[in-house]
């Protein structure tokens, strides 16, 4: 009965690699969506660069618009711009049911051929019975890795930390900085003060021992900056 597949060896290689790339779209998505799930249970120690980009980025969009009023459009926007090289994942998301359609009618052509040749009908079944068992396949392999359900949960989750975790570490952060400008300010002007008078004071008298201290105060705070920066991006 399944000589006819072997007869009309083009078509049921091209229903095959159709019925092939349909799966393997929908469950390298599930898998992807699922990996990011679990980084974003402890995002602020994440080695995902998808979403180290995403933290980079909200931190740049907050400071340049002094705060962010639309965090899930932000999300959203993020969410559509991921890619596996040149594909995004809703592109790819939609080729795997264009492949299974095109499986499904690989598989009606084959069964039209048939008919043109005069074959009978059980030898039409082969043709049949893949489009059914296909299309069983693809809707089980949809169900499972239930692609909707995971990019739904993956927002929820960024949003949740972006929201509840990041803005409060932002908002810390640029207080802390805000103590230090006039910190700085003050260094500086005992800099300038001092620097005044080390030319009229002999090396290793008092004012020289002071001089030393204020650039020791200065370094001090450029390094904490440097340590809050990183703190925002990590």
């Amino acid at each position: 009965m399944f000589e006819v597949l072997i007869e009309e060896k083009w078509i049921t290689v091209v229903m095959l690699v159709t019925l092939v790339c349909s799966i393997l779209s929908r469950i390298i998505i599930g898998i992807l969506y699922q990996s990011m799930i679990k980084e974003t249970d402890n995002m602020s120690a994440t080695k995902n660069k998808a979403l180290k980009q995403c933290k980079l980025k909200f931190v740049n969009c907050y400071q340049l618009n002094r705060g962010m009023s639309n965090i899930p459009v932000f999300v959203d926007k993020f969410l559509n711009k991921l890619s596996i090289g040149p594909f995004s994942f809703q592109t790819i998301y939609h080729l795997s049911g264009q492949f299974m359609l095109l499986a499904v009618l690989f598989a009606g052509i084959g069964a039209c051929k048939s008919i043109i040749v005069g074959r009978t009908l059980g030898e039409l079944l082969p043709f049949y019975i893949f489009s059914f068992l296909a299309l069983y396949l693809y809707f089980s392999v949809s169900a499972i890795t239930d692609i909707s359900g995971k990019r739904r949960a993956l927002k929820i989750n960024m949003v949740d930390y972006l929201e509840n975790h990041m803005i409060s570490k932002l908002n810390t952060a640029e207080l802390d900085l805000a103590r230090l400008a006039p910190a700085e300010g003050e260094a500086r002007g005992e800099g300038r003060e001092a620097r005044r008078g080390a030319d009229r004071t002999p090396a290793g008298s008092p004012a020289e021992n002071t001089i030393q201290t204020t650039r020791f105060t200065k370094s001090d705070q450029k390094e904490l900056e440097e340590l809050l920066k990183e703190f925002l991006t990590s």
